[in-house]
């Protein structure tokens, strides 16, 4: 590949939906790795410019305002200063924040598509859509919902069955229905207008796979399969109310569609940034363009929108588009619908103070080549092992022996032995090192590379032992602290791209308002003579009681055959029972069976895989007076399951109600419910161990003895435990002081 030379670099991030918040999985993928690059092109004295905004248009913004009961105006709102006020939070360092709702977005891409559409690079197609007679409007794929042909479960979408996945078409559903009106949908014609993908795929192929060939294996890969399926023309109109209406005569009731609008607002919101000269950030050769995405987004940004791009004409294409993959949580999938995520702004308010810490897990676990895992565990043990036991020991260690010795007053340094200049020359080319891997978009090995600085000085305070030295050459100690003190100066620059908070306390401590990049690996950052400020610790412990609790409750039972198991939980704080079905089960004992039968629980099917599907009560409260039952559904496979599809049943009419809208996704909407989820529905995480797995299968021995050996992880955070209802906020008060009552049935 050809040395290329840019005067700027024009960073982009994905546009997040404005429907939810940000999660880790968004952060791991896009928003960290983007603001590492952009802070460390900043430090190089750069021309930079780091653009993202809200993705406003679309269909599931209409839904969630009709579910809520207000305008999708409302509802976008809402959401955006909830995702900007997280970024600023967080310390995601755009230089500006949009929205595709804009005014200045409006005509932007109402005059991109006429441009397209006077070059005479969009064609016409006219295709069936359903259409709801009652309603009178055509019907977008997530208001139709029927029987899904795979696995027959009711309420699959017409884009895709939550219950097994599949990608649908709406024309598959078994008996479809339209949500808006409940009527049968019925198909007419449309015309729409469609980009020709297959035209642009002569020259997209050449430019990605000749031209690019330092692009990630997983963006090269994903194009290569597109290529090999061959390209298809894509809608970039659609039948829908709330969107940029298409410019052109007789379209009146069509929207440009979500996919193609949204890359447009990374020029819009460019253009509000910068009126009068955001050309040269958009039409120059000199500029760089990088997109970051995770790979669900790498066909738009590397095949269509440079189509886009390329039919306008007037635009640079992009030079990189370094996409990540997925970040599970706790070894299952992030989900929004089923809330297992871990939101941004929950966190901020959990933890205050504490983001350089989910920033610098998320670039250790950054899945950069693969998916990749968070655990709380994971999160507890790096920041103890490595940012308290590592870079903040050193740190401590270096600063408070200053100020025991000489008063806060860096020493001057005396005569380097051969240690001295060895540990000086580990040291001296780690900027080479963190730039060359910055540069590749490795963001895991530069933070790594930048722990071992710490590491080095670690590892020279204890060889060098200051603190017995002192007694008998106390010239030495001079030099040991000078040199640790120009370490901790070096950790300060290192690691501003990565835990800029950090980075700023600890300039704080060093008593120096900048430390350039171009410093770094240097020796004399900080003079003789110079006074430092006042030390205090730069990370603390995470301890048991704040990250998750676990408690191993084993239950033996006698198996007397393979039809059914039913399972009771009751969540107890202190000695009194926080909830209750119909039955009374509030006296309880951990571990004990009951042999009676229970309300509001259904019996597991046991497959012949050995995994085990079944229903389980829990409780919510209407006020606090009111009991109420909820049932939540789960399959535990591979000793894992978590609660999905909440719905509750009112005791006295029977009545069942949906909860998807205050299952913790929302806190206005679970205040202002009739009925509010107080435990959230992936509060329990089960670890069914090897020997349950393989006797509960099909022709097992009868009255075979098992022992369930069932772990129950409770926690404050990684939603594992957790109230989401602010006025029932006094129940869980101390999450540590939560236990779990079980009961389990087996039938013949």
């Amino acid at each position: 590949m050809t040395e290329k030379n840019f005067k700027r670099t024009l960073i982009t991030a994905a546009l997040p939906y404005a429907n939810g918040g940000v999660h880790i999985g968004h952060l791991a993928g896009v928003y960290v790795p983007a603001d590492i690059y952009a802070r460390y092109l900043r430090l190089k004295k750069r021309d930079v410019l780091f653009i993202c905004g809200t993705d406003e248009h679309g269909v599931p913004v209409t839904i969630r305002a009709r579910k809520e009961g207000c305008t999708t105006q409302e509802v976008v709102d809402r959401y955006y200063k909830l995702i900007r006020d997280s970024f600023e939070g967080f310390g995601i360092s755009f230089d500006f924040f949009g929205r595709t709702t804009s005014e200045e977005h409006c005509k932007t891409a109402s005059d991109f598509f006429r441009t397209l559409y006077d070059k005479h690079e969009l064609i016409e197609q006219e295709s069936e859509q359903y259409y709801d007679e009652e309603a009178k409007t055509f019907l977008a794929d997530r208001y139709i919902m029927g029987e899904c042909p795979h696995c027959h479960a009711e309420g699959a979408y017409g884009d895709q069955c939550e219950k097994c996945g599949t990608a649908l078409s709406p024309t598959e559903l078994i008996n479809p229905h339209s949500t808006i009106s409940g009527s049968k949908p019925v198909l007419r014609k449309t015309k729409h207008w469609y980009l020709p993908l297959d035209k642009h795929q002569p020259w997209l192929e050449k430019w990605i796979t000749e031209e690019h060939k330092e692009w990630r294996s997983n963006v090269m890969g994903q194009c290569k399969s597109w290529f090999d399926m061959g390209l298809k023309p894509r809608a970039v109109s659609r039948d829908l109310e709330w969107g940029i209406p298409v410019p052109v005569e007789g379209a009146e009731g069509k929207v440009l569609y979500v996919w193609f609008d949204a890359p447009i607002g990374y020029i819009s919101n460019t253009k509000e940034l910068l009126p009068d000269t955001w050309q040269e950030w958009w039409q120059s050769p000199d500029t760089r363009l990088v997109h970051f995405i995770g790979k669900d987004n790498i066909v738009f940004h590397c095949i269509v929108f440079p189509a886009m791009l390329k039919a306008e004409g007037s635009c640079i294409l992009p030079d990189n588009v370094p996409a990540n993959e997925f970040l599970n949580l706790e070894d299952d999938k992030i989900s929004t619908s089923r809330n297992w995520a871990v939101w941004l702004h929950e966190y901020l308010e959990d933890l205050p103070g504490k983001q350089d810490v989910l920033r610098y897990v998320l670039t250790a676990n950054a899945p950069e080549t693969k998916d990749n895992n968070f655990t709380w565990k994971d999160f507890q043990a790096r920041n103890n092992n490595e940012l308290v036991a590592v870079y903040g020991n050193f740190v401590n260690r270096a600063l408070q022996l200053t100020k025991k010795y000489y008063n806060g007053v860096v020493p001057a340094a005396g005569n380097l032995t051969e240690y001295d200049e060895q540990t000086i020359r580990e040291f001296t080319d780690v900027k080479a090192q963190v730039e060359r891997l910055l540069e590749d978009f490795r963001f895991r090995d530069a933070q790594k590379e930048a722990m071992n600085l710490a590491r080095i000085g670690n590892k020279y305070l204890a060889d060098s032992e200051p603190w017995k030295v002192i007694k008998t050459d106390p010239e030495r100690v001079k030099t040991v602290i000078n040199l640790s003190l120009q370490l901790v100066a070096n950790l300060a620059i290192a690691f501003e791209p990565f835990l800029p908070f950090s980075s700023a306390r600890l300039r704080q401590m060093l008593n120096v308002d900048e430390l350039a990049w171009d410093k770094l690996g240097q020796t004399d950052l900080l003079p003789t003579g110079h006074q430092l400020g006042e030390p205090a610790l730069l990370f603390e412990k995470i301890e048991d009681s704040v990250v998750v609790l676990d408690q191993i409750l084993p239950v033996r039972v006698v198996m007397r055959g393979m039809e059914a198991v039913t399972v009771v939980l009751v969540l107890q704080i202190g000695d009194g029972a926080v909830w209750k079905n119909r039955l009374t089960v509030d006296s309880l004992g951990a571990g004990q069976i009951q042999r009676d039968g229970v309300g509001g629980c259904e019996h597991a099917d046991v497959r012949d895989n050995g995994h085990v599907v079944f229903r389980v009560a829990v409780a919510v409260r209407r006020d606090v007076a009111d009991d109420i039952d909820a049932v939540a559904g789960t399959t535990v496979q591979h000793g894992l399951g978590v609660f999905r599809n909440l719905a509750v049943e009112e005791p006295d009419t029977g009545l069942e109600s949906r909860m998807d809208g205050v299952l913790g996704t929302d806190r206005d909407a679970a205040a202002a419910a009739d009925a509010v989820v107080l435990i959230d529905p992936a509060l329990f995480v089960f670890d069914l161990r090897a020997v349950v797995r393989a006797d509960l299968r099909a022709g097992a021995a009868a009255d075979a003895q098992v022992c369930f050996d069932i772990r129950l992880a409770v926690g404050v955070h990684g939603h594992l435990a957790r109230t989401r209802a602010a006025a029932h906020a006094d129940v869980l008060e101390r999450a540590a002081e939560a236990r779990f009552l079980m009961a389990l049935e087996v039938r013949q």
